[in-house]
């Protein structure tokens, strides 16, 4: 065994053994209304999705100042803005929420971010810098699309549809919580196709969020094989495969990782430890794995998504399905 992987190994090891050093997940808001029972996903049922989520944000916004929960209402307080589309929320525990940017049902290329470790429904607006949350980089990966293509209807989908581990927990060594959210994932691109059967869909995929992507792509039914037109990893730990042909798609597979991103420092490996199995695999940037390279610049894990970036506009041009035009190292 490496220096490196032993060391790998004894971080995993120490973090399957103590209790997560983080904040446990918050419960429901006590008083906080019930859920509210929405139609299926159809072309036809978007604007109510929309309108019953923002009331039951905004209502849970009220129990929650209720109950002197300052950091929580202020938060549920900006997702029930006017201007807001959530498709699903849910404010149990550490949250789910799936918002949508542009017209989900007149788009003609559509993108869903799949985001990593640390997202919840507190961090789903900020987390670290603007651009490194998941509203901030969906918002501003829709606004590139559009610069770059003005004449083109497109729609960008910011997707916490499943509970993603927090970064110093066991559960970010090990695939449970991605197994987990590819079975989501793979439910909502079903779903897609009954809002928009025709718009090619792209995944943007995101550090843990592309182990979740490799996940749900292994196993797409074949109308949505057929829907997705490209898939993109950045700042990857790996996609839980060996090589891009175990993904079984013959969409374009494009990954990225900025110079100064933390995560090349992670042994892309699996190892199995006291009968649980840790890493994710191969390194989806390593040329043997097989997947399309794209220019990335000299940025870090939270830099992928900076507005008026290289690796925006190259993430920009994959969900546009324009490759011709992606740049590389």
């Amino acid at each position: 065994m490496t220096e490196r992987l032993r060391r790998w190994s004894t971080v995993v090891v120490a973090g399957a053994i103590v209790l997560s050093v983080t904040a446990a997940a918050r419960s429901a808001v006590p008083g906080a209304p019930a859920a509210p029972r929405l139609p299926a996903v159809r072309a036809a049922t978007l604007h109510e999705r929309y309108e019953a989520n923002r009331r039951f944000l905004a209502e849970s916004r009220d129990a929650a100042q209720r109950l002197d929960d300052t950091s929580r209402s202020q938060v549920l307080d900006r997702l029930a803005a006017p201007d807001r589309q959530f498709l699903t929320v849910s404010t149990e525990g550490d949250g789910l929420a799936v918002e949508v940017f542009g017209d989900l049902a007149g788009a003609d290329r559509i993108a869903v971010v799949v985001p990593g470790s640390d997202t919840t429904i507190d961090t789903f607006d900020e987390l670290g810098t603007k651009s490194a949350s998941l509203n901030g980089g969906a918002r501003a990966l829709y606004a590139e699309m559009r610069r770059t293509a003005p004449g083109t209807p497109v729609a960008v989908v910011a997707w916490l549809g499943y509970h993603a581990p927090r970064t110093m927990s066991r559960d970010v060594a090990e695939n449970g919580r991605a197994a987990a959210g590819g079975s989501e994932l793979r439910e909502f691109l079903a779903q897609l196709r009954s809002a928009n059967a025709t718009a090619p869909v792209a995944l943007v995929c995101h550090s843990y969020g592309s182990v979740v992507c490799g996940s749900a792509v292994r196993d797409l039914d074949r109308a949505s094989r057929r829907q997705l037109s490209g898939v993109a990893v950045v700042g990857s730990p790996g996609m839980g495969v060996a090589s891009a042909a175990e993904l079984r798609t013959d969409v374009p597979l494009w990954a990225g990782r900025g110079a100064q991103d933390w995560i090349t420092d992670v042994p892309h490996v699996e190892v199995n430890i006291l009968g649980r199995t840790f890493g994710f695999g191969a390194d989806p940037v390593a040329p043997s794995f097989g997947a399309r390279h794209f220019a990335t610049g000299a940025g870090g894990h939270s830099d992928y998504f900076l507005p008026g970036s290289v690796p925006l506009h190259n993430l920009a041009l994959i969900g546009l399905g324009r490759d011709g035009q992606v740049s590389h190292d």
